[in-house]
């Protein structure tokens, strides 16, 4: 399915699973995503034991905008981040759940009872400001998140998660970087942990080996499995 919004933005979404399924994943994904999200899809149901759920990958087309909560400037590159986040939501809360309406909506008869958000890097921290957003979402699932998005932990700070429950995961060689922004990114995610269980939300912090770069379907499938099997019934 593609879908145009307002002015630029452009998704499509590739659905894995079957629908009507009782959990529902969501995850912001670009070409490099794409090239493995069958072999997440594969390890998630492996790591579950076999549940049954639906993977909604919906494709970005300008990650820095469409995944930015506000303005910020470059850290790598030339490209400075955009302020699309908003509008990404509003598409995810109204054409890609099972029931459309937004806040505190419910879903459709059949539709999922569990759903999480989630992704890997920018689409990561999209996934966590996400669940600041609304109460649509059971869990966040943050796989290598951009902890180093200029002020967001702040913006966590001030604010309390609408999620349930927050995993949150980063290479250990990620924070290993001559960026002085990036390099952050290991004592950013160690103060969001504290930051959500101070808050009473359920969360786990993993480290895996490697850096930026290494496992992001793996992990991305880790992140999710762990929402999927650590649940309160």
């Amino acid at each position: 399915m593609t879908w145009k919004g307002n002015g630029s933005m452009s998704f499509q979404v590739y659905t894995y699973g079957d629908p009507a399924a009782e959990t529902m994943l969501v995850q912001m994904v670009d070409y490099h995503d794409m090239e493995g999200i069958e072999n997440e899809f594969s390890k998630i149901r492996e790591l579950t034991g076999g549940q049954d759920f639906c993977l909604k990958a919906v494709k970005i087309d300008d990650w820095n905008k469409d995944l930015s909560p506000w303005v910020a400037p470059a850290v790598f590159g030339n490209e400075d981040f955009g302020e699309g986040a908003a509008d990404t939501l509003r598409y995810v809360l109204e054409e890609v759940l099972p029931a459309a309406g937004g806040e505190g909506a419910v879903p459709a008869p059949g539709g999922a009872k569990n759903t999480y958000i989630g992704g890997y890097s920018l689409a990561a921290l999209f996934a966590l400001w996400a669940g600041y957003q609304t109460d649509r979402f059971d869990g966040v699932a943050a796989a290598s998140p951009s902890m180093w998005f200029p002020d967001f932990i702040e913006y966590m700070r001030g604010n309390k998660v609408r999620a349930d429950s927050v995993y949150l995961s980063l290479g250990d060689r990620e924070e290993r970087t001559r960026n002085p922004v990036m390099s952050q990114v290991g004592n950013k995610i160690r103060e969001a942990e504290t930051i959500l269980r101070e808050t009473g939300v359920r969360c786990t912090l993993e480290w895996n080996k490697g850096n930026h770069f290494k496992d992001a379907d793996l992990r991305t499938a880790k992140a999710f499995a762990w929402l999927m099997t650590t649940r309160e019934v």
